[in-house]
């Protein structure tokens, strides 16, 4: 068997990786000039994601690029702690990245193990016969294998040629940004990742390696933009938006005073990708963004592609039967992937939430953390998700 992989952002490096694990070779097919060198902001791969990229031999490579987070602290913006969170036994720590980073080392790792990469091909049609099916790019070339997947992110091509009708992406009510902070004051505890539910927007930061504080914030607001809308905006205007959005909170507004314009990220509109119908079709089939994509408020956007990329891999090494191949991936990812989009829907209502819905927050959370919002019963489902190889996979 041979692949086509469309998109070579995370899952498609990994989905080849995984595919040459399987003993299926395959090619991939990114409708940028070049690699995605200084794109994108920072990213968090979980536990479950690094226990899947080490099955690929990719484990080592990430966790040279990342820096660990042992501990999640929660607050309100008065600085009152609701509790914190440490790693649970046995699993490995969560990292933080660029994700040019993690593209950057996929790709050379893909690259290294014999896998061919090709760069400006972008996809526009199809042709599908009953032995096989042809790619045709915009540069009038074509390729032909025995199955295409859609590995080109949130704004698919793949998807709506496997569907028309299949739904975009959605814009969450909320923009965000990050930045740098510079001798704020602020003291943070080392290897924690902090989220503060401000009393007008949330904010979440840690120290970088460097020293420097590392902030990410969403801003509420009801209208969609687009990145190209958002960056129009001088950087010095949000950047006032944001001063008078964390203003009474604590660190916010310490954290936002020592951040200078030109320290300031815009990552745009938050987004995430509504139940899909159809993950494929013939022999066209869906992974990674293209497939599923829970909003940021996740912090498992990338662990999940890499989870999927590897269990299509399974099911195609076991079930030579394409479409009884497909079915069975889409059996093993849909009920895990859409229930991790639904509870990140609720951190973002959470994140969004008004005066009176917060101070509600402040007095039920501390109680909570106490109770019934155990780590293990948090995420013990969640991060610990492990990915037999071994095991063959049946229709």
């Amino acid at each position: 068997m041979k692949a086509l992989i469309v998109g070579g952002g995370i899952a498609g490096p990994v989905a080849a990786l995984a595919l040459r694990k399987a003993g299926i070779d395959s090619t991939v097919f990114e409708s940028h000039a070049s690699t995605a060198d200084g794109v994108g902001g920072v990213l968090m791969i979980a536990p479950n994601g690094l226990n899947a990229l080490r099955i690929i031999g990719a484990n080592g490579v990430v966790r040279a690029i990342g820096q660990p987070i042992r501990r999640m602290a929660m607050a309100d913006g008065s600085g009152k702690r609701f509790g914190e969170f440490a790693g649970l036994p046995g699993l490995p720590d969560s990292l933080v990245m660029w994700r040019a980073d993690l593209n950057r080392v996929l790709h050379d790792l893909a690259v290294a193990r014999g896998i061919r990469v090709e760069y400006g091909k972008r996809l526009v049609d199809v042709v599908e016969s009953r032995t096989g099916i042809s790619a045709q790019f915009t540069d009038g070339s074509s390729e032909t294998a025995d199955v295409l997947i859609g590995a080109d992110g949130i704004r698919s091509t793949v998807r709506t040629l496997i569907d028309s009708d299949a739904p975009g992406p959605q814009y969450v009510g909320l923009l965000g940004f990050g930045g740098y902070a510079v001798d704020s004051g602020v003291e943070v505890q080392p290897d924690t990742m902090h989220f503060v539910f401000g009393k007008r927007a949330f904010l979440g930061y840690w120290m970088g390696p460097d020293g420097r504080i590392l902030w990410f914030g969403n801003l509420p607001r009801r209208e969609s933009m687009t990145m190209a809308q958002a960056r129009r905006v001088r950087a010095s205007d949000w950047l006032q938006a944001l001063r008078n959005a964390y203003a009474d909170d604590i660190p916010g507004q310490d954290l936002l005073a020592h951040t200078s314009a030109d320290q300031l990220f815009v990552a745009g509109a938050g987004e995430t990708l509504p139940p899909v119908p159809h993950w494929y079709r013939g022999r066209m089939v869906l992974v990674g963004d293209a497939a599923h994509a829970p909003s940021s408020s996740s912090g498992q956007g990338a662990s999940l592609c890499v989870e999927s990329a590897i269990q299509l891999a399974r099911c195609l090494r076991d079930l030579p039967d394409v479409p009884a191949a497909f079915a069975a991936y889409e059996q093993l990812r849909r009920p895990r992937v859409e229930k991790v989009a639904a509870d990140a829907a609720k951190t973002n209502s959470n994140k969004a939430a008004g005066p009176v819905a917060k101070a509600l927050m402040r007095v039920l959370m501390p109680v909570a953390m106490k109770t019934f919002l155990k780590p293990e019963k948090m995420f013990g489902a969640l991060h610990g998700y492990r990915i037999d190889w071994d095991e063959v996979v049946t229709a």
